[in-house]
């Protein structure tokens, strides 16, 4: 498979020159030096010795040695092809013999003193050219209102875990109010097409326009200096940044600069209207499509620089004109041509989430006929959700064009538990063992982030093995690191967990449709898959360890996600009570299940959330309003913030799609929905009269809406003892929920 791989590359390099960091080899050993001193301080620093060789590179795969000569002043030697390579090395001695633990939701770094020697030389080649991150979406879902101190912090957690290759889209919005202006357009056509900050991803993608803006000029000025930032730090590691290129989409102020330009009008967009749907696609053959294109690219690499690789996607969750495959061809031919007129070196980087969308649109002609209008080996497609549903081997390996295999996981930025781990430790090997192969890497790309840690430093280690790992050695060995010290209970919580939640297997899909983050119905799903009482065991266990390990700030976090998880069955558990007893014509019981939800469970679930900095909306709504730089514009970017992860349009038009559990959101918002079904359904008990759904949605919206607009301002800074919260939850709820658990399963 090793030989396959190489022909791949080599197959890479015949059709272009192969994308690699710019950076000189001095500038990468400096980067990572930095990064280690921002880890660790410059104490710790001292005792590693960083070099940077892109010699080291077998057949130009990344690879990394760590050794501790005889009498040498530091302690640690760490090689690698490429700061990233190093990077990752270091990460791997700090984890294997530190005991050291890095994820988003905090970090174990008690290092021994001295510094354990490295036994012999450890060494490792990534057995693919390309460790991908992002999803397009992640920079909505995620990265929307982020500071350069939280890029910082994720470009060092992205090199520590090996990636080479990102997206980088901030900032371009500035660029194409330049190309616009200078076409003709006028502001308030721009204006009426870009979206607000929250929901740029998909006015990037040509899905949406207007809603939630118009967007602030200030925005575009200081995302455009943010991007100066992201991209040298991204460099200097030897990362590979991946620019926007245009896709063919068109504000409408185009048919009005250039009357005789040939455009047709995409359909609608979920489900929004034209209002703020329906693109305007370019024809291919029409000359603007160029002229608009090579602008744009132009634009982008003399304000940017470019390392050759370019992202755009024409037809996310849209279906294209015409099935003809003359014309598809046509379409990913004038893309590419546009990005090589600007850049003949260019390779595009595409997501192939559309043929898994609508696969029954996008047939084996189809799918050939687009991959096919750019030449071989000029097209990455980024095989999106392969853990769960791969396009790969539907397409006979992408008909030949390389794909990096991808691990989606998460949808809207959802909290819940959840993992397809087995699928994802097999999953890229299976892919690099399909015959006739074209794999060229693996990738992380979440729509959010900043959830699950277990699986994303899974799918991250997975890079740079040969074969898949003993998964339940490898939590065992997490659960240390993560603590900082081996817990009988906390391990036994872990493989629980392993079993159950990180274990969905077939076709799974990390969207969480729980009822209590859902606008409540007679009509909802409440199965799992996985067993209840696993989760219910593995928080008595972590509660267990709490004595020991209650000082850990990750302990902490997850001893609330796992007591989040079991609050989350629990409230499916009432609502099912609250149902039957409404069906059954039952009020005492009603009254009985609706108050324990209404008036004690999810108000301690919201003092629970709002102990840990990690789940406050407070958190995520003045990040949104301290961007801002007038109370007019932190009035916009709260309305966003609140808008996307609740109604997601002006009408609920994706409602709840990413939903969060937040410490003020539960309690202001999914327990007021929860308090208003429970007196419809007490009001119809007593009249005698039906419970009419449509009714009772269109009330729910009223306080839906009015919770976006009320302005309402919340902690960002945690309050209440976590360990407390979570132990007087447990000590009432754990008996009766560990009854319930024993009759539900998988």
């Amino acid at each position: 498979m090793a030989l396959a791989g190489l022909l791949l590359l080599l197959l890479l390099l015949a059709a272009a020159p192969a994308p690699a960091p710019q950076a000189a080899d001095a500038r990468q050993e400096a980067a990572v030096r930095e990064l280690l001193r921002r880890l660790l301080g410059p104490r710790a620093a001292a005792g590693f010795a960083v070099s940077v060789n892109r010699s080291l590179a077998a057949g130009g795969l990344d690879t990394y040695r760590l050794s501790s000569p005889r009498g040498a002043a530091e302690r640690v030697r760490v090689a690698g092809s490429s700061g990233v390579a190093a990077a990752t090395g270091l990460y791997r001695y700090l984890r294997e013999l530190c005991g050291c633990h890095v994820s988003w939701s905090g970090a174990q770094l008690r290092l021994p003193d001295p510094l354990p020697a490295v036994p012999g030389v450890i060494s490792a080649t990534s057995p693919n050219r390309f460790r991908y991150y992002q999803n397009v979406c992640t920079q909505s879902y995620s990265y929307v209102w982020w500071d350069w101190p939280r890029w910082e912090r994720e470009i060092d957690w992205m090199a520590l875990n090996g990636i080479n290759l990102a997206l980088a889209f901030t900032g371009q919005e500035a660029v194409w109010q330049r190309v616009y202006l200078s076409l003709g357009l006028n502001q308030s056509e721009i204006d009426e097409y870009v979206t607000g900050p929250a929901f740029l991803a998909w006015n990037r993608m040509g899905n949406l326009h207007a809603w939630a803006g118009p967007l602030p000029l200030s925005w575009n000025l200081k995302q455009l200096y943010l991007q100066y930032r992201i991209l040298e730090r991204m460099r200097s590691l030897g990362m590979i940044p991946v620019l926007p290129a245009f896709a063919g989409h068109v504000p409408r102020g185009v048919l009005r600069a250039f009357p005789r330009i040939n455009v047709t009008r995409l359909g609608s967009w979920s489900n929004f209207d034209c209002t703020y749907s329906c693109a305007y696609l370019l024809d291919p053959g029409d000359p603007m499509f160029q002229v608009i294109g090579t602008l744009f690219l132009k634009e982008l690499i003399r304000e940017f620089g470019t390392d050759h690789i370019y992202n755009a996607d024409t037809f996310n969750e849209m279906c294209p004109l015409s099935s003809d495959p003359a014309y598809l061809s046509g379409v990913s031919a004038a893309v590419f041509k546009s990005m090589t007129a600007a850049d003949p070196d260019a390779l595009w980087l595409m997501q192939g989430w559309l043929f898994q969308h609508q696969p029954d649109f996008w047939q084996p002609a189809q799918v050939r006929a687009l991959l096919r209008g750019v030449p071989t080996g000029r097209m990455i497609v980024l095989d999106l959700f392969a853990e769960s549903k791969p396009v790969y081997q539907r397409t006979e390996s992408f008909y030949g064009q390389p794909f990096i295999w991808c691990m989606l996981h998460n949808f809207g930025g959802n909290h819940g538990l959840f993992g397809m781990m087995e699928s994802i430790n097999r999953g890229p090997f299976d892919a690099r063992r399909f015959p006739s192969s074209t794999l060229v890497g693996t990738g992380l790309a979440p729509e959010g982030i900043e959830q699950n840690d277990v699986v994303y430093e899974l799918m991250s280690e997975l890079g740079w093995h040969q074969e898949p790992l003993d998964l339940q050695q490898w939590v065992a060995n997490y659960a240390e690191r993560r603590y900082g010290t081996r817990n009988a209970e906390a391990a036994g919580a872990w493989q629980l967990l392993l079993r159950s939640v990180y274990h969905c297997s077939g076709p799974c899909v990390n969207h969480n449709h729980s009822p209590l983050v859902r606008r409540p119905s007679l009509r909802m799903a409440t199965e799992l898959w996985y067993n209840k009482s696993d989760v219910y065991e593995a928080w008595r266990l972590l509660l267990g360890a709490a004595a020991e390990l209650g000082a850990s700030p990750t302990f902490r976090y997850d001893l609330v996600d796992v007591t989040r998880q079991a609050v989350q069955q629990l409230v499916s558990e009432y609502y099912l009570e609250i149902k039957q007893a409404f069906e059954s014509r039952s009020l005492p019981e009603l009254l009985t299940a609706g108050g324990v939800l209404l008036y004690d469970l999810l108000p301690e679930l919201d003092g629970l959330l709002a102990s840990d900095p990690h789940f406050l909306l407070g958190r995520w709504l003045e990040q949104a309003r301290a961007t801002a730089t007038s109370d007019r514009e932190a009035e916009l970017y709260d309305l966003n913030a609140r808008n996307q992860v609740t109604l997601w349009g002006p009408n609920g038009n994706i409602l709840d799609y990413a939903n969060k559990q937040l410490g003020g959101l539960v309690l202001d918002y999914y327990r007021v929905r929860w308090s208003l079904f429970v007196s419809a359904l007490v009001e119809s008990l007593n009249t005698g009269t039906p419970f009419h759904q449509e009714q009772f949605n269109q009330a729910v919206f009223q306080l839906e809406r009015g919770f976006v607009y009320n302005g309402k301002r919340y902690p960002s800074q945690p309050a209440g003892n976590t360990l407390e919260i979570a132990r007087k939850i447990f000590l009432k709820y754990y008996p009766h929920a560990m009854r319930r658990g024993r009759a539900g399963a998988a």
